[in-house]
């Protein structure tokens, strides 16, 4: 799961990175509400999470102008405010939780779980494509003949495929969509973890391929 992250506040936005990193999500983390506002405005996100106090756009300000555009992802507001009005003008204006700082990571991982799931129906925890399953919850890659646990970036990138079987997905879509626009990581990761995939889906039995078109990019087929 994408997640934008603006926390103006670098080590507060550092720890918060590195905990829902940890907890397999992908993070793109920017420091003032211009930029959330332009990255959430150009790039798909499934959450947002927006401080309130934050330089050049405050975090209703950002919330607002994504409302008014259409975009409908669960935003969490993050605060050093705690009063009612303050709280009452989030969620008037769109936003679906409102947490208070200082909090518990655990607070934040739950509530972020609860938002997400009120917009993914259940059903979606797994998809399915040929005779191989992918399952959300826990990061299993499953086909009649066995099963395997991928690494977060394995499950990130092949739930990208599965999510869109017969597509064409660029390298640089894989980075931006799986490591995030702000990454340093080398784009030899996206062909490193597509190799990891094709020999877990080679040793679970699946009938589904990565395919490479030259130029391109890769998409997922049903072997003839």
């Amino acid at each position: 799961m994408r997640i934008l992250l603006a926390e103006d506040e670098k080590s507060m936005s550092r720890a918060l990175t590195a905990i829902l990193t940890k907890n397999n999500y992908s993070v793109d983390a920017v420091y003032d509400g211009q930029d959330a506002l332009d990255y959430l405005l150009t790039s798909e996100y499934d959450c947002a999470v927006l401080d309130v106090m934050m330089p050049k756009m405050d975090g209703f300000t950002v919330l607002k102008k994504i409302r008014e555009k259409g975009i409908t992802i669960p935003v969490m507001m993050l605060t050093a405010k705690s009063q009612v009005d303050d709280k009452v003008e989030g969620l008037d204006l769109g936003a679906n939780d409102y947490l208070t700082k200082p909090f518990e990571s655990r607070e934040l991982l739950a509530r972020l779980r609860a938002i997400t799931r009120s917009v993914t129906p259940v059903a979606d925890n797994t998809l399915r494509y040929g005779n191989v399953t992918l399952n959300r919850a826990n990061f299993e890659l499953k086909s009649p003949t066995g099963s395997v646990k991928l690494a977060a970036k394995e499950f990130q990138m092949m739930e990208y495929l599965m999510a869109n079987p017969g597509v064409l997905i660029s390298t640089d879509r894989f980075m931006e969509k799986v490591w995030g626009l702000d990454s340093d990581a080398d784009i030899n990761v996206v062909w490193t973890n597509l190799s990891y995939l094709r020999k877990k889906l080679q040793s679970i039995g699946a009938n589904v391929k990565i395919k490479a078109t030259r130029n391109a990019g890769y998409s997922l087929e049903i072997e003839s």
